[in-house]
């Protein structure tokens, strides 16, 4: 018998959080699509950004080492 009321008490707490999540994301702001479009096109200048820059400088301490060990 109790393992049976652990059973339900776990399936009712997990309702619980289901519903709870549903409200809690009804509450939620979301973003109009003009705002995920620039917030879009800011992560992924920005990604494009760190890439050029990481690829140069991998690109120069390379050519260093080379330079070094030849």
């Amino acid at each position: 018998m109790a393992f049976l009321a652990s059973v339900k008490r776990g399936f009712g707490s997990a309702f619980s959080f289901v519903s709870e999540s549903i409200g809690e994301l009804k509450k939620v702001k979301w973003p109009t699509r003009k705002e995920l479009v620039s917030y879009t096109t800011v992560v992924l200048v920005s990604v494009a950004f760190v890439t050029v820059y990481f690829w140069g400088l991998d690109s120069i301490i390379s050519w260093l080492l080379r330079l070094a060990f030849e």
